[in-house]
């Protein structure tokens, strides 16, 4: 779930994370963040081993094929159930788990290289 009210507008790098959120565009957020396209979202989750494909209906409504979505998933890496899988899978859109800090640094990469990417970020302390 994700309070859609809460978001930055516009796709930018996410420039530091940890103490419990992140820091872009000049401000900071405590909490998990989404970077879609349409802009950075405050996000609910706060533990990767706990994610349901709930967690990702929001998300997985403002996307579309071709793009994939880097999972961060916290300070280690976590594979998300078969039903995220499937959940993604059917909607022809790729998931990348990996921890939150590498999550973030591919992220950045790939936006600076005008790629379509998108991210969903557990915040870590």
């Amino acid at each position: 779930m994700t309070d859609a009210g809460a978001r930055y507008p516009y796709e930018t790098a996410v420039t530091a994370y940890g103490n419990g959120g992140f820091r872009f565009a000049e401000m900071s957020h405590r909490g998990s963040i989404l970077c879609l396209p349409s802009g950075i979202y405050a996000w609910e989750p706060r533990d990767g081993a706990a994610l349901t494909v709930e967690d990702f209906t929001f998300p997985l409504s403002l996307l579309t094929p071709p793009i994939t979505l880097l999972l961060g998933t916290g300070a280690q890496q976590q594979w998300p159930h078969e039903q995220v899988y499937a959940a993604f899978a059917d909607a022809g859109i790729g998931i990348e788990p990996m921890s939150t800090g590498a999550a973030a640094r591919t992220y950045n990469i790939l936006i600076a290289e005008k790629r379509p990417i998108a991210a969903a970020l557990i915040a870590v302390d």
